[in-house]
This record gives C-alpha cells, structure tokens and sequence, in this order.
C-alpha cells in the first residue's frame, strides 16, 4: 500500500525476545487500530535462516541485503557485545545511505558505539559500564535514547516500546499512538532524552503534567465528552494555555485531539468487536452523526470498513 513504511528487524543469534516483541507488538497493534495498516516488516540477519532467541524462541529470516529498501532498520543485540554479528558498521551505512534511519539496542548499541561512536550515544547502564571497564574511547549516555544524525543507539529492553512508540507516532496520529499504548498498558511514553531508570525519569506521559492531567480527564470521559471549558476549569488553566500546550506536543487543538481519541476508541471497536455501528457511536460519544463524521476522518464509512475487514478474514 502506499505511504507504509517498512521496517527491517535484524536480530542476532541469541537476540532479547522482550526487545523484538516490544517493536513487533507496537508494529501490529498500530496496524490493527488504524483502517489502513501504516506499517510492515521483516526479519533479518546477516546469513538468513533460523535464529534463536536468548530465551530459545525461533524465528525465520532473511538475509540482509547490500541494497535495502526499509524505511527502519531496528538491530535487536543480544547478551554479548563482542559478538561477530553485532559489528554491523557497514549495514548501517548501506541502510543510512538509502535514506533508512538505524536503530541499535542495546549490545548492538554498545558495539557501535565501542567502534565508531561518540560520547553522546546511549546504551543500556549494564553495557556502559562494561564499556567503561574496558577503556573504551567513549562514555556512553544513560538516556533511553540517543540520536546521530541517522543512526540511533538505544538502551533497549522495554524502553524499546517507548522508542517504537515515538517512530510510530511520526507516521500516525497522536490519538492512534495513545490507543497502542494504552493497549499495551504502556502508561508512560518516555522521549529520547528520559534517564533510564536507576537515574531517574519524568513520570508523565508527556513530559507536563497538566498536559497528562488534561489527557486522563478526557479517557475517563469517552462517552459522554466534557466541554473543553470545564476541563480548564478543573485544570485551572486559561483556554489558550490548554491550547498551546496541545499546540506544541501534538500540532492540534484540545477538541481536535478529544474528537480523534473518541475516533480512535471507535475505530477499535469497529475492528475488534461485535457492537452495532449505533452503539459504538454512542460508546464514543457521538449518539448523531457518527458514520459521516468517521468517514470525514477515515475517508470511509464504519459500515464499509467493517465489510471490508469481514472479507479479508474469510
């Protein structure tokens, strides 16, 4: 389809299950929210083949080609920064210079970083401070992630999700990503620049805690949406701070973003149960109008989607 972007998973022997699973499950729920799947990927190692996980989970790959195509490439490590398969300098150039952006977990960062980095990379603590007892050249960062340019390196284990959620939302909407989260009962979605946690990190989902006030209020209140006057009311904002606020982190309006999250709800719904179109408007606070107001937003009626998803399945 077009406007997907494609993601390249290349795992190494004895790769962390807990890290492939946290992307891949972010991959396929935003693909199971949105109507249209945004996203698709493949797994990938240097030789192809089987290859296990740490855990002795097995999955089936291709080998990486010379010429990608991928709009990501995410390298899952494993437990052994010295390993063979994780010196990958020159896959990550033949991906950046296609346009890719690389993304290094892990002892996949560590190794990066041990072999080309820069002091501002980051990687998991465990790895920094091995890098440190080693005498590497560079002190790695301890933030979950860190950008160079096209290569990211990343603390990975399951700030892999709150990474795989920031990728996401660049292609989705902020609603849409939310819905993902909240799915996977990720509470808080942490930026690059969080600390890991033995540091330390902002326990907000968005970095302002009226912000993240603002959001919970208006989730609690799905069916029956409050005014966006009341909601400052009880924030004891002003309408234009709340404005602002949403202005900055998500590029919408305080009722752009309600009127998306109820869409997004509803969208669910639609895909993933058996309610009427009637009742799912209602559950989602739209007791008129609902199936014009999705189509405006979806570009198609519930009613087709609905078919068209049913058709698919048989």
């Amino acid at each position: 389809m077009a406007g997907q972007q494609h993601f390249d998973i290349l795992v190494a022997p004895g790769y962390v299950l807990l890290e492939l699973a946290s992307l891949v499950e972010v991959l396929r729920l935003a693909n199971r929210v949105c109507p249209h799947p945004p996203f698709t990927y493949a797994y990938k190692s240097l030789k192809g083949g089987p290859i296990h996980s740490s855990s002795d989970a097995m999955i089936q790959t291709e080998a990486v080609s010379t010429q990608p195509k991928a709009d990501y490439l995410f390298v899952i490590g494993n437990t052994d920064p010295d390993h063979p398969d994780l010196s990958l300098g020159r896959v990550a150039s033949d991906y950046t210079y296609r346009g890719a952006q690389v993304f290094l977990l892990a002892e996949a960062a560590s190794r990066y970083i041990d072999e080309h980095g820069t002091e501002d990379m980051a990687t998991h603590w465990e790895n920094a401070s091995f890098l440190r007892e080693r005498g590497a050249r560079f002190e790695a960062k301890l933030s979950i992630a860190t950008q160079q340019g096209a290569v990211v390196t990343c603390a990975g284990m399951e700030a892999t999700t709150d990474v795989a959620l920031s990728v996401i939302g660049r292609h989705i909407s902020g609603p849409a990503k939310m819905t993902v989260a909240d799915i996977m009962l990720h509470e808080n979605i942490r930026d690059f620049s969080s600390m890991q946690p033995f540091s330390g990190t902002r326990l907000t989902a968005t970095g302002d805690a009226k912000l993240d006030q603002c959001i919970k209020l208006m989730q609690a209140n799905i069916e029956d949406p409050l005014p966006i006057h009341q909601i400052v009311e009880e924030l004891h904002l002003s309408n234009r701070s709340l404005e602002r606020k949403f202005k900055t982190f998500f590029g919408t309006t305080p009722n752009g973003f309600y009127r998306e999250m109820r869409l997004a709800k509803a969208n669910n719904l639609l895909l993933n149960t058996t309610m009427s179109v009637r009742e799912i408007g209602l559950a989602c606070g739209f007791p008129n109008g609902f199936s014009s107001v999705y189509k405006s937003f979806f570009g198609v009626t519930p009613f087709v989607l609905r078919r068209e998803k049913r058709a698919t399945h048989r």
